[in-house]
């Protein structure tokens, strides 16, 4: 069977004389206020035998646990990450002798109350032997802000089409086809910034009066979206 040649040829990408395309990209970039913030807390012990620093150990990570879950709703979410104990080797002597153990745990925790959040900070940092990372500002997933973001890119991408058919004297047909070209090229999840990251250590804090709660200024988030858009028009008089 022989196939007429003109069905051999492949679909015209571009517009013709009498429907021809505009081909634009249309373009977002938002800053918006963040929604959430992660700090990572480490709560470390020592001991002289396994059991000690792990029986320590237990009882710190219990504190902060607890410390953590009077802020109630303020927390979004809390979880325990990483954890071990591991012995410390005596520099000197002969065969593998244990100087000490050492213990650690990891705990997340996503606050959503950032003036809570500056509390908090500040009493656990002041807590022995453990370790305050963050804060990391972002998003949900599902912010309002991302679908904000792509609808206005899409009425830019309208109007500069728009804009185009203008400039010939003629106007938009129809619209052919609307690419999402990875619209969001927000930070990850928790996205660690420079400058938008505190540190805190307290190992082995003094007795002293509570700490002044820290001032933390919430980093602004940037939210970008982009699309490729393609029209047809009207044929305009050259």
């Amino acid at each position: 069977m022989t196939v007429p040649s003109e069905e051999l040829q492949p679909a015209v990408p571009y517009g013709t004389p009498d429907a021809p395309r505009i081909a634009v990209r249309g373009e977002a970039r938002l800053e918006v206020d963040p929604e959430i913030a992660r700090i990572g807390v480490t709560v470390a012990s020592r001991g002289k035998d396994r059991r000690a620093a792990l029986d320590d150990l237990t009882r710190r990570n219990a504190a902060v646990l607890d410390l953590i879950k009077t802020y109630g709703d303020a927390v979004e979410r809390l979880e325990t990450g990483a954890f071990s104990i591991s012995p410390e080797l005596k520099d000197k002597g002969r065969g593998e002798r244990v100087h000490a153990y050492h213990g650690r745990v990891h705990i997340t925790a996503v606050l959503t109350d950032f003036t809570a959040l500056g509390e908090l900070t500040t009493r656990l940092a002041d807590l022995d032997l453990t370790r305050v990372d963050g804060p990391w500002w972002a998003l949900r997933p599902d912010s309002p802000a991302h679908r904000e973001a792509r609808q206005q890119a899409v009425r830019e991408a309208v109007q500069r089409a728009r804009e185009y058919a203008e400039a010939l004297g003629t106007s938009l047909a129809a619209l052919v086809e609307l690419a999402d070209i990875g619209a969001e090229n927000a930070p990850p999840p928790y996205p660690q910034a420079p400058g938008g990251r505190m540190r805190s250590m307290a190992y082995g804090a003094a007795e002293d009066a509570a700490a002044a709660p820290l001032d933390l200024e919430p980093q602004r988030q940037h939210v970008q979206a982009q699309v490729n858009a393609r029209f047809t028009m009207t044929p305009p008089r050259l």
